[in-house]
């Protein structure tokens, strides 16, 4: 099989993969570069587990060839803490108990991370929305919305802090 050469920028690191053309990227982030917080739940696109950002755009990794995203930038999971901190949407989903098994939170980190620096302040109903592409088989959902909830207001106290 032929392979080509793709440069990505995984979390801020330059990366370079030899790819198949026919590989997705989601399987050259978990298998070829170690990323495993990219879950492959469904893998037509469905579930929102493989949610990652590319160029910052929430994109479904198990639907997209790893070719695709040659030359771009993609923020997985393990990319959402800074220096050993967590991000305050992942703190927000731990002090609101916003998982349970944790298969599907990677993809409603990402989501909800998007949602945030889209909306800062979202209604409950606005988080349900955006949210809405990413399903969990073991929560209520309330847990979770809360959560956003809480990351928008740690965010606001952040930003009303700033000089």
């Amino acid at each position: 099989m032929t392979t080509r050469q793709i440069r990505l920028t995984v979390n801020g690191q330059e990366r370079t993969v030899e790819v198949e053309p026919r590989w997705l990227l989601a399987d050259v982030l978990r298998e070829r570069l170690g990323l495993t917080g990219t879950h492959l739940g469904c893998e037509h696109g469905v579930c929102g587990a493989c949610t990652v950002l590319l160029d910052g755009r929430p994109v479904r990794s198990c639907l997209l060839l790893a070719v695709q995203a040659d030359g771009h930038a993609v923020t997985t999971v393990e990319g959402l803490a800074q220096d050993g901190a967590l991000s305050p949407v992942q703190e927000g989903f731990r002090q609101e108990h916003g998982l349970q098994c944790g298969f599907c939170t990677p993809g409603f980190l990402i989501t909800a991370t998007y949602l945030l620096e889209q909306n800062p302040q979202p209604t409950r109903e606005e988080i349900r929305e955006a949210l809405s592409g990413n399903l969990c088989r073991c929560t209520g959902y309330q847990n979770i919305v809360n959560a956003v909830e809480w990351a928008a207001r740690k965010l606001a106290e952040q930003n009303s802090a700033k000089p």
